[in-house]
């Protein structure tokens, strides 16, 4: 950890990272967790795009690498951009990962924790290895991530104790109501909520704010549109939609629980991560980005 705290005291004294860097998010370094496609590399495109040194973390390792280099070709962004191997559920992959970007960029100062899966499923169908493996992924993930994001956002406070930086969790509507024959996903994400609010409460004092993201449905992502193991398809399958004969029904079911009828997009989550993190009188909350489908009460 010692050559760590070189680095960081290095950076930090200097100022902003490398050079100023145009974009409301010119000079911070960012690390995005399952960030080799869908949500999260869209996330990393926004961040990359507004200025920020950008890590692309997932546990497919070429996908990570192959995404920042197109990232960086596109947008001539000079090696801002880097992509890295890890696995959320395993300790000593995320450590690496925190490490590793400290050793590149000099420093953390905003983890989006994103990485995530979902298996849905009634009481009766769901396997408790399912329901673990969702649990390892989307609660015990967020929790490595956010300890070792910590670890170094903390030696940051000490150099600097007017930095602000931030913890962000990409978390769901399902972490803000229950959902239906979906209860492995819903509870992690509920659980979540519980480790940001008590995240926040933990570290303000290291002027390191953490809040967590609330999308509704990403409904022309991966996560729903693959064919065969995508939530359009796996709903009709279980039957969660009464009465959908087809994935195109699923959808439309989907649409109209929306007040604005449509689902949500990357644009519209990264609006709201650029909220947090520009807000510096704002921690442990949980943004709803849904389109009024669901409203904090």
């Amino acid at each position: 950890m010692l050559d760590l705290r070189d680095k960081i005291e290095a950076r930090l004294r200097r100022g902003d990272p490398q050079s100023p860097t145009l974009g409301r998010l010119g000079g911070k370094i960012a690390i995005v967790t399952g960030g080799a496609q869908g949500f999260g590399r869209g996330i990393a495109e926004e961040l990359a795009a507004e200025g920020a040194y950008t890590i692309i973390s997932d546990l497919n390792e070429a996908g990570a690498v192959a995404a920042a280099d197109e990232i960086v070709a596109r947008d001539r962004l000079s090696r801002r951009c880097i992509g890295i191997q890890a696995d959320v559920t395993n300790e000593e992959s995320v450590k690496n990962m925190v490490y590793k970007t400290v050793e590149h960029f000099g420093g953390l100062d905003i983890l989006v924790a994103n990485a995530g899966v979902l298996v849905a499923g009634s009481l009766e169908d769901m396997t408790k290895e399912a329901f673990e493996f969702v649990t390892s992924v989307n609660y015990t993930g967020y929790f490595l991530c956010a300890k070792y994001a910590a670890e170094v956002m903390k030696i940051q406070h000490e150099y600097a104790p007017n930095h602000i930086m931030d913890i962000i969790e990409i978390n769901s509507k399902s972490g803000l109501e229950g959902s239906n024959r979906n209860f492995a996903y819903a509870g992690s994400k509920f659980g979540g909520i519980g480790l940001t609010q008590s995240f926040a409460k933990e570290l303000v004092g290291y002027n390191i704010k953490v809040n967590a993201i609330c999308p509704g449905n990403l409904l022309d992502g991966p996560l729903w549109t693959d064919p065969i193991r995508g939530l359009f398809r796996q709903y009709l399958d279980q039957g969660k939609v009464p009465g959908a004969q087809t994935i195109s029904d699923v959808r439309r079911h989907y649409e109209n629980q929306v007040p604005m009828k449509r689902g949500c997009t990357v644009k519209d989550v990264a609006k709201a991560i650029l909220y947090v993190v520009e807000q510096e009188y704002e921690t442990g909350q949980a943004i709803p980005v849904t389109g009024g489908q669901v409203m904090l009460s």
